[in-house]
């Protein structure tokens, strides 16, 4: 992009200043300003909007984080917290005014306890890592988003991150005990605790999905299960995308809960198999996932329930994994379907949305129109269990005509999302990219609430400011636009 209203100039005193401050109790190293030094933080990954940090900080200890959060709020600088940069809702999306804290360097296991199946983590340690970690021990975190080989578990609770196991697991909010960080003016905060209940209210559910608007956090606990002795996956196919929808519904209603439940359209799973070459169907309209854990008693009969319900629903295939790499492969493809998609594709816009269920046909129906309106492929991937969507629109960011039918194709959906009752994210975040859709999904007295919360824990509104709750004001620009039939621009935004 070049230097619009998109891409503010950095004020290069206001920089040597911050710099200076920083430097004064960081390593010069370890404070970075030169654009050939900060470029590398200009976006998270939702690359279609970029916008170069003035400063950025790579602090290595807690005092270093407090210093850093007490020197800017004196300096009234805003300051953008960033985990693995992995995000996809431009949560990390720096500020040419602000400071970029980078947590990349607090990758410490700091405690690990079989007996309680607990581990206490530093916020840069991967998601995955947790699970090899503590594998000798019987033990796993089970909350797995599609990115978990290299998203940092702070990036996690920043945006309450699921996966494919979500749907019997939970997500992050339901795998993590206890929270430690501190607020804009350095005031150390703990939330939760590892006992089964912590007086007052619930603030670890508040901080857990929270986008680094309330506290920057340092240390995460999290819960630990055993690893199930035996998980087999059914495979199924259909011929048409309404009944794998179905289908879905059909299971839960059933009584079943499967450990996972996902689906996949032919766009996903054709770019997929060319990809890992997972075994899939590629002449399925649409595919399900569904895996059952436990016991080998309980795997057999949960499995025969499954396809069950599964054929009477109309599956025209089914395949059960004989083992655990054939289990480990069917998941790969689905795992690989966003890196998949990048392939056959300059750029994808990877959405998150949330339905009821039972509407899983009527909103593909919509999403196969929008893609006639707008002249785009989009390849679906659902965490089908719980209704979150993942919809993939394909582009080319070098044509800017096709990044703004991106952007108003993706607006359709979640606006979709939430005429029919659901939401517009499961797991991703509004950061800048939903923003305007808060809007929608919100009235005015419920986003003032959200900004209540929000000023009390960062007055000054100096943490990550203009991401996830929209002002009032911008509300108002987005109602006047949408009557026109267009969108707001994502300028540098108001803050709170």
């Amino acid at each position: 992009m070049g230097a619009d209203e998109r891409t503010p100039v950095i004020d290069p005193h206001r920089q040597q200043a911050v710099a200076a401050a920083l430097r004064a109790f960081l390593p010069a190293q370890s404070v970075l300003y030169e654009t050939e030094d900060t470029r590398p933080y200009e976006c998270d990954g939702l690359t279609a909007y970029r916008r170069v940090p003035m400063v950025v900080a790579l602090p290595e200890t807690e005092e270093q984080v407090q210093r850093v959060l007490q020197t800017c709020h004196a300096m009234d600088v805003p300051v953008v917290p960033r985990g693995a940069g992995t995000g996809l809702s431009g949560g990390a999306l720096p500020l040419a005014d602000g400071v970029l804290l980078s947590m990349a360097k607090f990758m410490r296991v700091l405690r690990l306890d079989p007996a309680a199946r607990v581990a206490v983590v530093q916020p840069g340690v991967r998601n995955a890592a947790i699970s090899d970690i503590v594998a000798p021990f019987g033990l796993y975190y089970a909350p797995d988003p599609s990115s978990q080989i290299a998203c940092s578990i702070g990036g996690n609770v920043a945006e309450n991150s699921g996966g494919v196991h979500c749907l019997k697991y939970g997500l992050t909010v339901h795998n993590v005990l206890r929270v430690r960080g501190y607020t804009i003016e350095g005031e150390p905060l703990d939330f939760g605790s590892e006992a089964p209940d912590a007086p007052g209210y619930d603030l670890l559910a508040l901080s857990i999905g929270s986008e680094g608007l309330l506290a920057v956090v340092t240390e995460v606990t999290v819960k630990l299960l055993p690893k199930p002795q035996l998980a087999r996956v059914v495979m199924a196919s259909f011929d048409d995308v309404e009944k794998a929808g179905a289908a879905v519904a059909a299971v839960i209603a059933a009584g079943i809960i499967p450990a996972g439940l996902e689906m996949m359209d032919q766009p996903a799973t054709r770019a997929v198999e060319a990809f890992v070459h997972a075994g899939y169907d590629l002449d399925a309209a649409a595919i399900l996932l569904a895996e059952s854990d436990g016991t080998p008693e309980e795997v057999e009969e949960e499995i025969a329930r499954i396809k069950a319900v599964l054929e009477a629903a109309g599956a025209t295939r089914m395949t059960v994994s004989r083992d655990e790499a054939e289990r480990l492969r069917f998941w790969s493809g689905r795992k690989a379907a966003f890196p998949a998609v990048g392939r056959i594709s300059p750029d994808y816009y990877c959405m998150d949305g949330t339905i009821p269920r039972r509407r899983l046909g009527e909103v593909l129906r919509f999403i196969a129109a929008l893609e006639k309106k707008y002249g785009l492929r989009c390849p679906n991937v659902f965490h089908a269990g719980d209704g979150n969507l993942h919809p993939l629109i394909l582009f080319d960011a070098n044509d800017p005509q096709e990044l703004e039918r991106t952007e108003q194709f993706a607006a359709e959906v979640l606006e979709k999302c939430v005429e029919v009752g659901g939401t517009i994210t499961g797991e991703h975040g509004v950061g800048v990219e939903k923003i305007d859709q808060m809007c929608v999904q919100f009235r005015d007295d419920e986003l003032e609430a959200f900004h209540a919360v929000k000023r009390v824990f960062d007055p000054k509104g100096l943490l990550n400011p203009g991401k996830a709750v929209p002002t009032l004001h911008r509300c108002a620009e987005f109602g006047r636009m949408h009557v026109r039939g267009g969108q707001l621009k994502h300028p540098e935004l108001p803050r709170f």
